[in-house]
């Protein structure tokens, strides 16, 4: 695999067409969260989805990562699925990762991978098709972009725990 400018763009291109598969991901993802943390969590539109994908790839030291772990995960498939298990979940969660942004949102994306990973299709993706590392493609987009896109209270506002500086003498 050889990533280029050229190639970085067709990534980027790729991810903002995936938004019908994308976004009722998130906002399943979304809505199964706020339930078990008992909290409203707000839905996603495309044209928001796609507005933060265009503001991931701006970023050319971050576009050129996720758009090598896409390539990478919409390439892989190992027969019989299951030994390949370990390779796709490193780069779905690191995926996920590097789309949310540094820590703590790094951490948190992560952990929501493998609870995203879980209710996409085993056969693929979340729309049924697809080599074995679609599925986890799928699940780490959903959960790299949800956990950076507003809509959650604790996200809202300033931190409780920011510590003002004195003044300078």
């Amino acid at each position: 695999m050889r990533v280029t400018p050229e190639s970085v763009r067709a990534e980027h291109a790729w991810i903002r067409d995936r938004a019908p598969v994308v976004v009722p991901l998130i906002d399943e993802t979304r809505e199964r969260l706020g339930t078990l943390f008992e909290t409203e969590v707000a839905s996603v539109t495309p044209e928001a989805y796609r507005r933060e994908v265009d503001a991931v790839f701006a970023d050319g030291e971050v576009a050129v990562n996720v758009a090598g772990c896409v390539a990478l995960l919409r390439d892989l498939d190992v027969a019989d699925d299951y030994p390949g298990f370990v390779v796709d979940e490193v780069l779905g969660r690191e995926l996920a990762a590097t789309i949310a942004g540094g820590r703590p949102l790094s951490l948190l994306a992560q952990a929501t991978f493998h609870f995203v990973d879980v209710h996409v299709s085993e056969d693929g993706t979340a729309d049924g098709a697809g080599a074995a590392g679609a599925d986890d493609l799928d699940a780490a987009l959903a959960a790299g972009f949800q956990t950076r896109l507003p809509g959650w209270d604790w996200r809202e506002g300033e931190s409780p725990f920011a510590v003002e500086s004195p003044p300078d003498d």
